[in-house]
């Protein structure tokens, strides 16, 4: 039986076993009498484990998790390209969760036991239960099923922060997501549609396009872009393929997000062209950013996004369901592509 080690610096997320023994204060102190069964990555292989059981720290919630979304970088973890950053589980993988508090750390303020809370996390997400800092959850709105809100915080985050603090998208662009099919590429179509941005979108798969378009895009065949242009905002989720036809497509001062890079992450580029265009370059990613700036970017997305889940405007496209049991399964449903939305888990 493997051991969680949390790490003395982890903010982020943490695990005990669903039927442990409680003490329900809102202190946090637990005392456990069984391991937690989490999705656990040994030897390039995915597998369910049993874990020991950390306890939550000051400002953290002890959740039941109900669902938990596969994401990329999911992939790219069990294939060995993606580690943990320090303090986060490095077996567990799983960027974002939803379910129940059962338990309060000391100082927290916001959230008591029953809440039903969502968030991101370093890793660890796909467990039974999980511990995650106040600061980085949110409430579920009601509009929201456990698989819906399962599959919500990563791609929502990423989308909102690659769209709005790093693009500055704005009413009336022209907005370019490739990759559209996917979690993050199918938020990112429904954010700019909300925003008011004109959206153009990539899919490669027919079946998929139509969906696509149906949250509010004009959905092309990827080869067909270029001639779509010109782009004001180009979100890059797929990679190194797409770049001349960026630089082609993009608008005068335009900017490319570069969130994803899943085709290649190697190219040329061509330095005059990009002058030319006045054009501005920007690359992210969330997993590793300290809980300061994921804080902020929960503030934001919860003042902005989650409204969008009470008017209608937004919806978490879930392709497929599994419970925990079967989560080589999803991960090979992942891998196989030509979904529309999410792979969640069941807890």
């Amino acid at each position: 039986m493997g051991k969680l080690d949390r790490g003395a610096g982890d903010p982020h997320c943490a695990v005990l076993p669903p039927n442990a023994d409680v003490n329900h204060g809102r202190t946090g102190r637990l005392v456990a009498s069984a391991p937690v069964r989490a999705a656990t990555i040994r030897d390039g292989q995915i597998a369910v484990e049993e874990h020991s059981d950390p306890r939550p720290q000051s400002g953290e919630l002890l959740v039941r998790v109900r669902g938990a979304g596969l994401n990329g970088a999911d992939m790219m973890q069990l294939a060995g390209r993606y580690p943990a950053p320090p303090g986060a589980p490095q077996d567990i993988p799983g960027l974002e969760l939803a379910g129940e508090v059962i338990e309060t750390g000391d100082g927290v303020q916001r959230f008591e036991p029953g809440d039903r809370v969502m968030s991101i996390v370093a890793g660890g997400g796909q467990a039974e239960l999980a511990v995650v800092n106040e600061r980085v959850a949110m409430p579920v709105p009601d509009e929201l099923d456990w698989v819906a809100a399962g599959g919500t915080p990563e791609v929502f985050f990423t989308a909102h922060d690659a769209l709005f603090t790093q693009a500055g998208l704005s009413v009336g662009e022209r907005l370019l997501v490739h990759g559209a099919a996917g979690g993050v590429g199918s938020a990112a179509v429904q954010l700019g549609t909300m925003a008011g941005a004109r959206v153009t979108a990539t899919v490669r798969n027919e079946q998929c396009r139509e969906q696509v378009a149906a949250l509010g895009a004009n959905a092309i065949a990827p080869d067909d872009f270029p001639a779509a242009g010109p782009f004001d905002v180009i979100l890059e989720l797929v990679g190194a393929p797409n770049w001349e036809g960026n630089l082609e497509a993009l608008a005068l001062q335009g900017r490319i997000v570069i969130i994803g890079v899943g085709a290649g992450a190697r190219t040329e580029l061509d330095l005059r062209a990009l002058m030319m265009k006045r054009a501005t370059i920007h690359a992210s990613t969330m997993r590793a950013r300290p809980l300061e700036e994921k804080a902020n970017a929960t503030r934001l997305v919860e003042k902005a996004v989650l409204p969008g889940f009470v008017s209608g405007d937004l919806s978490v496209p879930v392709a497929a369901t599994f419970p925990l049991d079967e989560v080589a399964a999803a991960y090979e449903r992942f891998k196989e592509g030509g979904k529309l939305g999410k792979i969640v888990l069941e807890m």
